[in-house]
């Protein structure tokens, strides 16, 4: 449920705690919108602004920012931000979006069990090669498809207080960061690709940056809610792997009707 779906009577067997959802709708003209969507971890760093300094080693966590990109190749990229802090725009560079902030003390309390909705979330679905796997080298992160990604998202729905009712899957846009390796004077140069072209002098990266594309599905559809503690901590603190890429923001609305 986004905070702008509040329809639903509300469940106050346990006083939710805080939380707020922060739609930005991007500025495809700004410089600094053009330099995030590049790379996933300026995005971040963008979004972290957020929020107050100061929170420790994980900030992230701490804020408990999770957020999603979502472009449809017609209207302007927006990004959903959710924080367990309050959340202040005035941070952001200039003419960077348009935001709209809505608490989400509401939608928590509303989730009771029966209750039909509608969700959306973008997930790493992923696993790891184990020691005698034909699919790759061990430990070695391979990304899920088809009836495997649906397996994926179906366990974690259900653990995490949902049932699927119907489900639609989707690949996205990878989640594209840039990295410049770490290196002494014994290692070897690490080859990779030309980035993209810069657009400023603080944007020039060296050709040492190593690119990394972190797959993202899309799952939705609608679900039965089964345990709503287990929901709003999912809510709350997402699902799956690369939260710090755009993934694991899960947001519902009520079904309605015939859904």
């Amino acid at each position: 449920m986004t905070a702008t779906d509040t329809e639903a009577s509300p469940h106050t067997d346990t006083a939710p705690a805080e939380a707020w959802l922060t739609r930005l709708r991007l500025n495809p003209r700004s410089r600094a919108v053009q330099r995030d969507l590049r790379n996933i971890t300026d995005l971040h760093r963008t979004l972290m602004k957020l929020v107050p300094d100061g929170l420790g080693d994980a900030p992230r966590s701490q804020a408990g920012l999770l957020f999603r990109l979502e472009t449809d190749g017609v209207g302007r990229p927006t990004v959903l931000v959710q924080t367990r802090l309050s959340s202040s725009t005035d941070r952001l560079p200039a003419d960077y979006a348009h935001a709209d902030i809505r608490p989400m003390n509401t939608v928590l309390a509303a989730l009771r069990p029966g209750l039909l909705v509608r969700y959306r979330i973008a997930a790493n679905a992923v696993r790891r090669c184990g020691p005698n796997s034909t699919a790759g080298h061990w430990k070695q992160v391979i990304p899920l498809h088809g009836p495997e990604a649906d397996q994926w998202w179906t366990e974690r729905a259900t653990t995490a207080g949902l049932t699927p009712r119907t489900l639609l899957t989707r690949s996205t846009d990878p989640a594209t960061t840039w990295h410049t390796p770490k290196q002494d004077a014994t290692s070897p140069t690490i080859s990779a690709p030309t980035p993209p072209a810069p657009t400023s002098k603080a944007d020039t990266k060296t050709f040492t940056d190593r690119r990394i594309d972190r797959a993202i599905t899309v799952f939705e559809g609608t679900a039965l809610v089964t345990d709503p503690e287990a929901l709003r901590t999912a809510l709350l603190n997402g699902i799956g792997r690369s939260k710090s890429y755009g993934c694991g923001l899960l947001s519902l609305a009520p079904a309605g009707p015939g859904a």
